[in-house]
């Protein structure tokens, strides 16, 4: 592996450690000659790492969003800036969190989705560009996810009908949002690093443009966030009523989706809790 990253980066690192983390990749940190650290991802053919290389590089360019510069990007090799990390959340950082993110929602375009499909969790993410929002949703997050997700056996179809039925409802409880805005995509606590009681940066993105709310539905799915957060996001971009009642629950409908994909278990209850709350 020495090797690999050596002609990777021209550079050969004298000493490389295991990280945590990283669902289609062994990830580590590296140390260089002269102490400059950096973060490298070593997946298998097919780990697709230079995609995710170009959605941080999309990010850093499209938005001030901290995240980690990109130093060698392929599709088995990701070398990458490393951030400061290990530091817990507290209400500072939270509310520096919510200017980051309530700026990045600020970034807009003239339709949903993307130039290109990106990748969620590893998997794959359509992203075809839609003038109308919630067509997309339905189509493009809800439906195909729940039937990536019967394809690995990990959905029975009855509920996959289900998703369906009420895909079809959307415009019960979703208006068209003015504008779409860019979304980080996976904005759970594991991808949010912090030190000092800082904000350092943002890993692991599942970029497009959407609806911001969803991604405010998905901070509250894992606990990202708190109280602290929504209270400095609602002043920088307030939100309409009914977000928490309602509609945080019909958009955490697709990351649930998305884990169901990937472990199955005990999401497809959660999947069917909502689906059951919203009469489908």
């Amino acid at each position: 592996m020495l090797d690999r990253l050596q002609a990777a980066i021209g550079r050969r690192p004298t000493d490389v450690r295991p990280l945590a983390g990283g669902s289609v990749a062994e990830v580590y940190a590296l140390t260089l000659p002269d102490k400059t650290e950096l973060v490298a991802k070593v997946g298998a053919p097919g780990a697709k790492l230079a995609l995710e290389g170009w959605m941080l590089r999309t990010l850093k360019e499209r938005s001030e969003l901290p995240v980690p510069a990109v130093v060698h990007a392929t599709d088995t090799i990701l070398v990458m800036e490393k951030l400061p990390g290990g530091g817990s959340i507290d209400g500072r950082a939270e509310r520096q969190a919510a200017e980051l993110i309530a700026a990045l929602h600020g970034v807009s375009a003239p339709a949903f989705g993307l130039e290109r499909d990106t990748l969620i969790g590893g998997l794959h993410q359509p992203n075809p560009e839609s003038k109308r929002w919630l067509p997309f949703f339905r189509d493009q997050r809800l439906v195909y996810m729940a039937q990536e997700a019967e394809r690995a056996g990990r959905l029975p179809a009855a509920i996959g009908k289900r998703v369906e039925t009420l895909g079809g409802r959307l415009d019960e409880w979703l208006e068209e949002p003015a504008r779409p805005a860019l979304i980080h995509g996976d904005l759970w606590g594991g991808n949010v690093l912090a030190a000092g009681g800082r904000i350092s940066g943002f890993i692991d993105p599942a970029i497009y443009y959407a609806d911001p709310e969803i991604e405010l539905a998905f901070s509250t799915l894992f606990g990202t966030f708190g109280a602290a957060f929504f209270r400095r996001y609602c002043e920088l971009r307030p939100l309409r009523a009914g977000f928490f009642e309602e509609r945080r629950d019909l958009y955490n409908l697709y990351p649930l989706l998305v884990h169901v994909r990937l472990f199955g278990g005990g999401y497809v209850g959660q999947v069917e809790a909502i689906l059951r709350r919203f009469g489908c």
